[in-house]
């Protein structure tokens, strides 16, 4: 985390929310290439101090970016191939052929396409790199060998066997038995070489974006999932971190009660975590990965907060998650155990669901701001908290999230007529098709007291719910919203004027 931007949360800033998949390009998704500056430098124009992400890891199943083989690990769909071409690694691809639609990401053409293209690069940079950038990956290899290692050989072996999840592949390499580990490795030395130069790409790449957005002016909003996917690195490299039987198998698994969204409850399936086995060594998994996400930003959102107090704990047999109960968290000892390593720790808690007191006690021990969704504030009387007027100064305001329906898709498809009352009322935007009301909704959050307001891309443009980004508890057809830079228009002119009248822009 770069020193100027240690104090972000305690400064009135405003950002916008928009996920590096969804930036516009030539090569099906969005990436760390050209666009992604010329969308620091929009930011910048327009007043704002933050960019907020989802995580950066490497998509799983559903395309979701939270359920991913690595906690650790970059997305290789993220590694733009402009730089690539520019070193000489990679022919310019042929973007006639690959003839990728705009608007959205079609993950099942686009995905062995760049992966095609990143083998061409590496291919490319074994056949002629120079001895500077060789030893650059060697040096980088080994300070990051600590997760790295076992990333590459779980990514070469989940190759080798066609993509089938670790606990089936022969026992001795699902239960890491030193020799057939050390075997694979030479047997899939070339393999795990190219994660390694993927990986290496990645870092370079989102490191020289994170630098122009600091220059810019601009800090970066990373997100971490609390919990990773059952068929994951982290889990076949650390089975005893996890609540797993000798076969693998988790005994129980994450997810959440029913609730607003869901009279069932969501069932995610990841594995839980053994609190008491990673408190045995003071917590160094957790400490090793906040490390390195503040290495890729400067705050991060913590994905379920309330997990750290008690989580909804899912016995494995059951289909859904009606049979879960509540089983304590480690609180406040596992951030202790970070910040006596790392330092104070930039955090928003994402505290939205079922939050009881002691959630709430945990949030406020840490010094963390809560977050406040103003489509979620409609709903009661005026002493809803997410209202402006209760705001407090320690919170994050937000718009909407990614799980949330656009501004306009909320108003017009899923506002009851109470809410759409309550809210024409309280934001001036009294007609049912209120062309502004995205503009009332940005205006509202950003003259709150909240230090730090957020607005998704999709809200700042007044875009309908057909450009929402993810719908909780429905598998398929998610994460895939791209927009275009034409799209834009004249809205960053007018977000810059109320961040201004706000009191949230730089100086």
């Amino acid at each position: 985390m770069s020193a100027p931007f240690a104090s972000l949360l305690d400064r009135r800033t405003s950002g916008v929310l928009l996920h590096v998949t969804s930036l516009p390009g030539p090569h099906g998704i969005g990436d760390f290439g050209p666009a992604a500056f010329r969308w620091v430098d929009w930011l910048a124009e327009a007043g704002q101090q933050l960019w907020q992400v989802l995580p950066l890891t490497p998509i799983g199943p559903g395309d979701s970016p939270y359920q991913s083989v690595s906690a650790f690990a970059g997305s290789p769909l993220m590694v733009a191939l402009e730089p690539l071409v520019e070193r000489g690694w990679l022919p310019p691809p042929d973007l006639a052929a690959a003839a990728f639609a705009p608007g959205r990401v079609d993950y099942a053409r686009v995905v062995p396409w760049r992966m095609a293209r990143l083998r061409e690069a590496w291919a490319g940079f074994s056949a002629s790199a120079s001895a500077e950038d060789r030893a650059d990956l060697t040096a980088w290899s080994a300070a990051e060998v600590g997760w790295l290692a076992d990333y590459g050989l779980f990514m070469a072996l989940e190759a080798a066997h066609g993509g089938a999840p670790w606990w089936t592949w022969p026992a001795p390499l699902a239960r890491r038995d030193p020799a057939a580990l050390s075997a694979a490795r030479a047997r899939h030395a070339d393999e795990i070489a190219f994660w390694t130069f993927v990986q290496w790409c990645f870092d370079r790449q989102l490191a020289a974006l994170k630098a122009h957005a600091n220059a810019r002016g601009i800090g970066l909003v990373g997100d971490l999932p609390i919990f990773v996917a059952h068929h994951s690195a982290d889990c076949w490299a650390r089975p005893d971190l996890y609540h797993l039987g000798a076969d693998g198998q988790p005994s129980v698994v994450a997810g959440v009660p029913p609730d607003f969204f869901s009279a069932t409850g969501q069932r995610w399936g990841n594995p839980l975590y053994d609190w008491r086995a990673m408190a045995a060594d003071g917590y160094r998994w957790w400490t090793d990965r906040v490390r390195r996400m503040l290495a890729q930003a400067d705050v991060f959102r913590i994905d379920h907060f309330r997990g750290f107090a008690a989580c909804w704990e899912i016995p494995a047999t059951s289909p859904t998650a009606i049979d879960g109960r509540w089983v304590p968290g480690p609180g406040r000892a596992l951030f202790e155990a970070i910040e006596a390593a790392l330092g104070r720790l930039p955090i928003i808690a994402e505290d939205l669901g079922i939050i009881t007191p002691d959630v709430e006690a945990l949030r406020d021990d840490c010094g963390f701001p809560g977050m406040r969704i103003l489509q979620f504030a409609f709903g009661g009387d005026g002493r809803h908290a997410y209202l402006p007027h209760n705001h407090v100064p320690a919170s994050v305001v937000y718009t909407g999230t990614h799980d949330n329906d656009t501004c306009l898709g909320w108003w017009r498809d899923a506002a009851t007529p109470a809410e759409r009352h309550a809210a024409g009322c309280y934001l001036g935007a009294l007609g049912h098709d209120a062309c502004d009301l995205h503009w009332a909704m940005v205006r509202a959050a950003s003259t709150s007291v909240a230090r730090t307001a957020i607005f998704p891309l999709q809200d700042v443009l007044g875009l309908d719910g057909s450009h929402r980004m993810n719908v909780p508890g429905r598998m398929g057809g998610h994460w895939a919203w791209r927009f275009d830079e034409a799209m834009l228009g004249d809205a960053g002119r007018v977000l810059r004027d109320i961040t201004a009248i706000s009191g949230r822009t730089p100086g």
